[in-house]
């Protein structure tokens, strides 16, 4: 595993605390230098403008799904993926110190984060706001000393903000994982367990995607996931974003990529990485 040094400037989306500087941590290691974006977009461009080395974004979430403005970024964006990793998701009823839980009417936190807490939330019968970040709700809440209100974050924000955790591990349902990416002007070497990321767009007619994906099935290339967007030019015509196992350095992933070439209207390569554990 490749060694970061302390001098690495890692951009992520949110305030300090969020699950995207969570992530970060995990994959880097807790002494890298971290730097908050407003915006998902912002962390592209903060990557592509070399003010950091590297970007951690979310892409997709084992409850609830991809993250399309992600998807959609990767499309326009030069950066290659060069790493993923996989963070357990633990949501927690923040508040200030004197706050308990019964005072609590308004609860204030990212629109994912107050849905993979439904049951909870709906028992306590308490007003619902979205915010942009999850973390930011937090400092919202401190900044502002907003009474009766609470936040659903993470422990470490109310680490960082000094705020009271009154309840743990809310969410819905405990199998709540959301896997993140790392952007990188810069490819990954083959570790030996890789995966590679591809975007691709076949011709709107009968067996077009079939016959795409067969380049991968002859060669026992296996897929670990396929998702479809609209292209944005024309109604009902997708690109499709596809994981398989393998580095594109390898010899029968290069011939995959040449046969798909072939078959497609376009095909671009993401970015080959190690696989998360």
């Amino acid at each position: 595993m490749q060694k970061f040094q302390k001098e690495t400037r890692v951009a992520f989306q949110g305030e300090r605390g969020a699950y995207s500087e969570e992530a970060a941590f995990l994959f880097f290691g807790p002494w890298i230098q971290v730097e908050p974006c407003r915006g998902l977009s912002d962390v592209f461009e903060a990557v592509e403008k070399g003010k950091v080395e590297f970007g951690v974004v979310p892409i997709e979430n084992s409850l609830e799904g991809s993250i399309n403005e992600t998807y959609d970024l990767l499309l326009g964006s030069s950066l290659h993926v060069s790493g993923e990793v996989n963070l357990r998701i633990v949501h927690c009823l923040i508040a200030s110190s004197g706050t308990r839980l019964s005072d609590i009417k308004t609860v204030y936190s990212h629109p994912q984060a107050l849905a993979q807490c439904r049951k909870f939330l709906e028992d306590l019968g308490c007003e619902l706001v979205s915010t942009y970040d999850t973390a930011g709700s937090v400092k919202m809440i401190k900044d502002k000393k907003l009474a009766d209100t609470g936040a659903v974050a993470s422990e470490r924000a109310a680490e960082i903000y000094g705020m009271k955790v009154i309840c743990r591990a809310i969410e819905d349902n405990p199998n709540n994982y959301t896997r993140f990416v790392v952007l990188s002007k810069k490819d990954s070497p083959p570790s030996g367990e890789d995966k590679t990321s591809i975007i691709f767009s076949v011709k709107h007619v009968p067996g077009a995607l079939f016959r795409a994906l067969e380049e991968f099935a002859v060669r026992d290339i296996n897929l670990t996931k396929i998702e479809s967007r609209p292209t944005r030019q024309k109604p009902w015509e997708y690109n499709f974003y596809l994981d398989f196992e393998g580095h594109r350095s390898e010899g029968r992933c290069q011939d995959a990529l040449k046969g798909l070439e072939k078959r497609s209207i376009f095909v671009k390569v993401l970015g080959s990485y190690p696989k998360a554990g």
